[in-house]
C-alpha cells in the first residue's frame, strides 16, 4: 500500500518570495521546498509522508535553517514545527482565512530580524564570588570541606539551595541589565526560559536592519564587561520565533 503524503508547512511569507533551488526541507533525503500562493501571501512547504516520524534533530535543523535563511531576505512568520496538512487546498484555505492578519504581521516584520543573546555563568567563578560575599554560605562550604558526601549531606543540600537561589536572583538582574544595555537598538525584546541551571541571560530581541551593527556592538560591549563570569553568545540572525505568538497558526 502506497504511503500517503501531506505538506509540511514552514512559514508564511509575501507572495513574491521564491525558495532557492538549493533549499532543503525535512526528511531523508531532504525534500524539495516549494511555495503555495494565495493573494498577497505564500506558504513555504515540502512533501512529507503522513506516517513518517517527525521531530528528529535533523528535521528541526532543516526547519530552522530554512526559516533563518528566509528571514535574512524577507519577512517570515514561522509556523509551529511539525505542522502538516493534507494538501495544497488546505494550505490555500489557511492563507485565505487569515489573509489580512498574516499580511499585517508580515508588514510589521519587514526589515526586522531576531537575535538571541544567551549567556551561562562560569560555575567556578560564580561560586567563588558568592562564597566571598556570603558568610553563611562560606561557613557551610567550610563544614563540607574534607568530609564525605554522606557525613555532610545536610550542609551540601543547604549550600546547593543557597547557590541555586543566588543564581536565579543574579539571572534576573543580568537579564534586566542586558535589556537596559542593548534594548535601545531593538524594536522589542522577549525573555526566554533558562535552558540550563547556570544560565545567566537568555533574551530574544527583534532588531531593525538599520540598527543591526549598533545592536551587535552593544552586545559585544555587554559581554566584554562580564567575560570572566559569563560566557555570552549572540545567536542570529534568526526568524522571529519569539515574536509571533499573536500570529501562531496552530495552537
Amino acid at each position: 500500500m502506497a504511503e500517503e503524503n501531506g505538506l509540511f508547512i514552514y512559514g508564511i511569507v509575501p507572495a513574491d518570495v521564491e525558495p532557492t533551488p538549493d533549499a532543503e526541507g525535512v526528511g531523508n533525503p531532504p525534500a524539495e521546498v516549494t511555495a503555495i500562493r494565495h493573494g498577497e501571501l505564500a506558504a513555504l512547504v515540502s512533501e512529507v509522508g503522513l506516517e513518517e516520524p517527525m521531530g528528529r534533530p535533523a528535521d528541526l535543523t532543516a526547519y530552522e535553517r530554512l526559516l533563518d535563511g528566509t528571514a535574512e531576505i524577507a519577512p517570515v512568520l514561522p509556523v509551529r514545527f511539525g505542522t502538516v496538512v493534507t494538501g495544497a487546498d488546505a494550505v490555500e484555505d489557511l492563507l485565505a482565512a487569515h489573509q489580512e492578519r498574516f499580511a499585517a504581521a508580515l508588514a510589521e516584520l519587514e526589515d526586522r530580524i531576531q537575535y538571541t543573546v544567551h549567556g551561562r555563568f562560569d560555575e567556578q567563578e560564580f561560586i567563588s564570588g558568592f562564597l566571598a560575599d556570603n558568610d553563611a554560605a562560606a561557613g557551610l562550604a567550610e563544614q563540607i570541606r574534607g568530609r564525605s558526601e554522606a557525613a555532610s549531606r545536610e550542609q551540601r543540600i543547604r549550600l546547593g539551595e543557597m547557590i541555586s537561589q543566588a543564581v536565579e536572583l543574579r539571572r534576573e538582574a543580568e537579564n534586566r541589565a542586558l535589556v537596559d544595555a542593548v534594548g535601545r537598538y531593538a524594536v522589542a525584546d522577549a525573555a526566554r526560559q533558562p535552558s540550563h541551571e547556570l544560565d545567566a541571560v537568555n533574551v530574544a530581541f527583534l532588531v531593525g536592519v538599520d540598527d543591526e551593527e549598533k545592536f551587535i556592538g552593544a552586545v559585544e560591549e555587554f559581554a566584554e564587561q562580564r567575560r570572566e563570569l559569563i560566557r555570552t553568545r549572540l545567536i542570529g540572525p534568526l526568524a522571529p520565533y519569539d515574536f509571533i505568538s499573536a500570529h501562531q497558526l496552530v495552537e
